[in-house]
């Protein structure tokens, strides 16, 4: 007798019919594989949860397996907290003197760029496999108003050019935090790409040659110098907009102005004696590593400019005369396409101040006083530069 079923037949009982059975289990292998699956969607979730906020300390979790490289030299010991920021021989106590001080206070003040590293979130790097963290091969070491913003921004548009936005202060101010804390300011990299930073304060701070050396010696070194005379006057106009009761250039640029006794000491005039600052680099650098841009070409010719820079790091030459357009306005050239963005970019409001009328007397006075310095400049570096 077949099984009974519902009504009191037995399968037996329809010819041909075979009722529908229940379905077998899933094989034992397709099980592990869902349970594995679920189990690293767990993990995976759990690490980018943990990681959200230790990777700032230890951004090498977040490598897996990229190729970061560890720094090139243990972390040296330096000062504690920021130094002064201009390190040069304080001006005598004068009323001249106080004035000094407000200047260069203001002018340091505003010397930290509010602009924010581009450097991407970690759960953004995990996901998008982003390169890793190297230390520059190359810095824009200098000078203040010399044109380094300018030239930073127009790199940045080079594909192979990653650079920290912001000025990073390290072998100035944030020595003793040591090269991993360095390392972790710049933007993640790709083969080939070269990654880049930029503090003007570098070039005459004594112990930026030596500590920068020992970093790499085979760091490339950018210089954006000016007119000394020019440079100085914009300098002192970026401090009179933070400072508009600080004593007249004329004050501050003069020791005695009568017998024509240039304050050294002051910084607006100290930056400018780049001979003086250059010494002390090429004992730790050779002349070759180091490339001098003329502030005065960067806004005339932007393009021959940069291509100049383009060979002295080793990069295609990309950016030209295409990448540029003269802004009447600012005075200035600006790009047509800044990097990431399809629109036109000019830098900011702090750039391209007109200058304060100084006496025609006493612009004579202090080319006077730069002229041997800046024919000993241009014998080291074998450039005329014209300013004279």
């Amino acid at each position: 007798m077949g099984q009974r079923l519902s009504g009191g037949r037995s399968c037996l009982d329809v010819p041909g019919r075979l009722l529908p059975q229940p379905p077998p289990p899933p094989p034992p292998v397709r099980r592990r594989l869902a349970l594995l699956f679920a189990m690293l969607c767990v993990w995976l979730y759990l690490l980018v949860y943990s990681c959200a906020g230790s990777c700032a300390a230890a951004p090498g979790l977040l490598l897996l397996g990229s190729g970061s490289r560890a720094a090139h030299a243990p972390p040296a010991p330096g000062p504690d907290g920021p130094p002064q920021r201009l390190p040069f021989p304080a001006a005598p106590a004068t009323q001249s003197a106080a004035g000094r001080e407000m200047a260069e206070g203001a002018a340091s003040q505003e010397e930290q760029s509010p602009e924010t590293p581009d450097s991407p979130s970690p759960i953004s790097s995990f996901f998008s496999g982003s390169g890793s963290k190297q230390l520059p091969q190359a810095i824009i070491i200098g000078v203040k108003k010399g044109g380094t913003r300018a030239l930073l921004e127009f790199l940045r548009v080079h594909p192979d050019v990653r650079a920290v936005g912001a000025e990073p202060h390290f072998f100035d101010r944030s020595y003793d935090k040591g090269l991993a804390w360095y390392r972790d300011l710049m933007p993640r990299t790709l083969d080939g790409q070269i990654t880049m930073e930029k503090t003007p304060s570098y070039f005459v701070t004594r112990e930026a040659p030596a500590r920068i050396s020992a970093m790499s010696k085979d760091t490339k070194l950018l210089v954006v110098v000016r007119d000394p005379v020019t440079r100085a006057v914009s300098d002192y106009t970026q401090t009179l907009s933070k400072r508009p009761d600080i004593p007249s250039f004329e004050s501050l640029a003069f020791r005695n102005r009568s017998a024509g006794l240039v304050d050294r000491s002051w910084s607006a005039i100290q930056i400018g004696l780049y001979a003086e600052h250059l010494e002390r680099w090429l004992r730790h650098f050779p002349a070759r590593q180091m490339l001098f841009v003329s502030g005065e070409r960067l806004v005339r010719d932007p393009a021959g400019e940069l291509g100049r820079v383009q060979d002295f790091l080793g990069l295609k030459r990309i950016i030209s005369d295409k990448h540029f357009y003269f802004n009447q306005t600012k005075g200035f050239p600006c790009l047509k396409k800044a990097e990431g963005s399809g629109r036109p970019h000019c830098l900011g409001k702090t750039k391209g101040r007109p200058h304060p009328e100084i006496d025609a007397q006493v612009l004579r006075q202090l080319r006077d006083f730069y002229r041997p310095f800046n024919r000993k400049f241009y014998q080291m570096t074998g450039h005329d530069f014209g300013w004279d």
